[in-house]
């Protein structure tokens, strides 16, 4: 009786025990649950009120100028005439610009650091294109400014003007005196800035593939070539598009290295070698100078238009990728 009754006992302590567990285990999943639901829900009260501290502050501006501060490039503090749209055109143009230079480039890094360098070759690469992501975007701009803006303007730019400058239509493009600033070097030196973002996510979504499928396409005689083309793209073609779209997210919001270079003149020209600004280089440039109620509301307001066209560019991207995903999802 006492020996069974003692396995009874243990018995019973082992089950309190458990039950003790399981109810400080339900308690500790509410509390993480409810504690992430709050970081997540302190997330949105944050980028709620970013917007409507903008939209406030911008108010005063869209209501006195209307619609017709999109579609004028007038920029007079003293008379309080203001435009955006020198700055709008000259944030997407230089945007662009980057991305058709960033993207080729990435891609041949990332192909070869995974499909083509030797193992010994690969590391070295792949810590070279990320410690160009840690370089501060001023040390770009200096650089851009004093060392690739001169060059630009003594060697590739008469021999650009000379040559594309005079196709129809298109030499319009090319057209402006050498002076080395303007919307395309300061889109070429934002191309080398978003290079190592796009390059890294490229390399890293490229690693995932199963080796498998690489085998499997180089035993049916593929190319290399054609194992890029039909297995490692459609595979990784979700990743890839990210990283475009991580690479033009920075390039339209940066703002000193884009300073330097791009000229800061407020006129809306056809020519990529005239000066110009964006968003971001008007409001470094004249926030700290913007005594004027309006003239300050004006450069809130140029806040305000860079973050929607930033929302709608990543509201775009996230739509394909969704996209993409349905479609892969019905071919399987």
């Amino acid at each position: 009786m006492d020996g069974g009754q003692m396995s009874a006992n243990t018995a019973t302590g082992k089950q309190a025990t458990m039950l003790r567990r399981l109810r400080w285990g339900r308690r500790a999943d509410s509390w993480f649950h409810f504690g992430t639901q709050m970081l997540a829900i302190m997330v949105l009260i944050v980028l709620g009120a970013i917007i409507a501290v903008l939209f406030k502050g911008a108010w005063p501006a869209f209501s006195k100028f209307g619609i017709h501060f999109f579609a004028s490039s007038a920029w007079n503090p003293v008379t309080e005439n203001f435009g955006a749209a020198s700055s709008i055109l000259g944030t997407i143009v230089t945007s662009v610009i980057a991305l058709l230079i960033a993207v080729p480039i990435s891609f041949g890094v990332a192909v070869f650091v995974t499909e083509i360098a030797p193992r010994w070759l690969r590391r070295p690469i792949g810590i070279a294109v990320e410690l160009l992501a840690g370089i501060p975007s001023i040390i770009y701009g200096i650089w851009g400014l004093f060392i690739f803006a001169p060059w630009f303007s003594t060697h590739v730019q008469p021999a650009l003007s000379d040559s594309l400058g005079r196709i129809p239509v298109v030499g319009v493009l090319f057209h402006g005196p050498p002076i080395g600033l303007g919307w395309g070097v300061a889109g070429f030196i934002l191309a080398i800035m978003v290079i190592p973002f796009i390059a890294a996510v490229m390399r890293d979504v490229f690693e995932v593939v199963p080796q498998s499928l690489r085998e499997s396409a180089y035993a049916m005689g593929s190319t290399r070539w054609e194992v890029v083309r039909k297995v490692v793209l459609p595979f990784t073609r979700i990743g890839v598009v990210g990283g475009i779209m991580l690479g033009l997210g920075r390039a339209l919001g940066e703002t000193m290295a884009v300073t330097f270079v791009v000229g800061n003149a407020h006129d809306i020209h056809s020519s990529l070698f005239m000066p110009g600004n964006t968003i971001a280089s008007t409001i470094a440039n004249e926030f700290t100078e913007a005594s004027d109620p309006m003239h300050l509301s004006t450069l809130i307001a140029l806040g305000l238009i860079l973050f929607a066209i930033t929302f709608i560019v990543l509201t775009f991207a996230k739509l394909l990728l969704l996209r993409m995903e349905r479609a892969s999802g019905e071919r399987l």
